[in-house]
């Protein structure tokens, strides 16, 4: 029965050998297997080499990560060292070093002064160092309406200024190591002759700003005049005048003008004609005729004003009687120049009773004037100063008896008063012979050129309705 069960199970050896014979045949199942698969990733790998793109979006499409194989390692291609981008700490950096240069053209206008001129630039910093350089040259405190000041600045400072001395040359002022240095510098211009005519309707200054002149030429134009007429009460509606004067070009372009070459002036039926002539390193204007229009002294010492009172008897205004005036009143603002007459001396600065702030000059031996109701004295007029005709010595006011702002002004021949307004004035040397002929030649075609200018002018003014 033992035997019979035994019998009935079956062999375990058999059974061994059969275990085996499958596991061996699975094995290689799966080996076979194992190629297939390596053999179908390898040519995946190959598809995804040709379309990557389309594997990538395959695998975001269902929300899942590419396979390890499709991943693929890039090079990284780094620029030529020859054209590598700088680094960031190589980037140039803006010098603090560098200067920007700025140049300023300016054309003085009236109640310009160089500290204003230097503050609108931003250079008010160099008014003393550039005094200092005009010590010897006294350039600066002679600035006048029109005249061409230019201006370069660098780095904040100013580096040069030039000022034009309207005769063809200029004066400039170079920043140096403790300040300025200044230096005249000839220009060659090209010379123009321009001309002005004009008729008194209003007053010489309006009515000469109409005919084109300056302020500068106008003021010219009066004191070339001003020993002859006096501006204040000879002048009426109808006169007129006829100016020929120089202008200066640069390659075409105005810069300025220059000097009054000839001018006439007809008042009352007179006409005065004058001629710009150099000679003996002098500068002066002479009638046709060559006879000096400058005489030795000046018949208003005051511009631009009116009389206020005449010389002879009157009722003083303050003190309310009749007394004699021995002078000329001439009414002007407070402040304006009062200039000395002639040549001389000054022998009195200071207050006189009446006269309030008065100076008084005298003019060799037999003439003196007396300038009064000052409101100050111009600096360095003291007793013993000596004056040039044509000097400022004092300003006007109205210290003293006196109802208003004027100057009085007397003029004393040997100690007696005369008529300031009548007195016959000594005239000034007139032109040396030697020179008669050179003037002449000068003179001929400018006064030619002004008589056909102001008959032109003249004849077009009739024509105008």
């Amino acid at each position: 029965m033992l035997r019979q069960d035994f019998k009935d199970r079956p062999d375990r050896r058999s059974t061994n050998a059969r275990w085996r014979l499958r596991y061996t045949l699975f094995a290689a199942g799966v080996g076979i297997l194992g190629v297939a698969l390596a053999g179908m990733s390898t040519k995946d790998d190959d598809t995804r080499d040709l379309r990557p793109t389309n594997h990538l979006r395959m695998a975001g499409d269902h929300n899942e990560k590419a396979p390890a194989a499709a991943r693929r390692l890039l090079t990284l291609q780094l620029p030529h060292p020859a054209v590598a981008p700088p680094a960031a700490s190589a980037q140039p950096v803006p010098s603090t070093t560098e200067q920007t240069s700025t140049t300023i053209q300016h054309k003085v206008e009236t109640g310009d002064t160089l500290s204003a001129i230097l503050a609108s630039v931003g250079a008010a910093e160099a008014l003393g160092k550039l005094l200092q350089a005009d010590r010897h040259i006294g350039r600066l405190n002679q600035i006048s309406p029109g005249q061409m000041v230019e201006i370069a600045i660098a780095d904040g400072e100013l580096q040069r200024l030039d000022m034009s001395n309207g005769t063809g040359s200029l004066t400039r002022y170079v920043r140096a190591d403790s300040g300025y240095r200044a230096s005249v510098i000839e220009r060659h211009y090209e010379h123009r002759k321009a001309q002005a005519h004009g008729v008194i309707k209003d007053s010489l200054f309006i009515d000469a700003q109409k005919a084109g002149l300056s302020d500068a030429q106008i003021m010219a134009l009066a004191d070339i005049f001003a020993w002859d007429i006096d501006f204040a009460q000879d002048i009426r509606p109808g006169d007129h005048f006829t100016v020929i004067y120089d202008t200066l070009y640069d390659q075409g372009e105005k810069i300025g003008d220059g000097p009054i070459l000839a001018a006439e002036f007809t008042t009352r039926g007179h006409r005065y004609q004058a001629v710009r002539f150099a000679h003996d390193e002098r500068v002066d204007y002479y009638a046709p005729d060559g006879r000096s229009l400058r005489k030795a002294f000046l018949r208003t010492p005051v511009k631009f004003t009116r009389i206020s009172s005449r010389f002879g008897m009157r009722k003083h205004p303050i003190l309310n009687r009749m007394r004699a005036h021995k002078g000329v009143d001439y009414a002007a603002p407070i402040g304006t120049p009062v200039r000395a007459a002639g040549d001389g001396k000054a022998v009195f600065v200071g207050w006189k009773g009446g006269y309030g702030r008065v100076v008084i000059l005298r003019h060799g031996h037999s003439y003196s004037t007396v300038y009064g109701h000052l409101s100050r004295f111009a600096r360095g007029i003291k007793p013993g100063t000596r004056v040039r005709q044509g000097e400022v010595i004092a300003y006007v006011g109205r210290s003293g008896l006196a109802t208003g702002p004027h100057l009085h002004y007397e003029f004393r021949v040997n100690g007696v008063h005369r008529n300031p307004l009548t007195v016959t004035l000594p005239a000034a040397t007139p032109l040396p012979t030697r020179y008669k002929a050179a003037f002449e030649r000068r003179s001929t075609p400018l006064l030619a050129m002004m008589t056909e200018y102001r008959r032109t002018a003249l004849a077009l003014n009739d024509a105008r309705p």
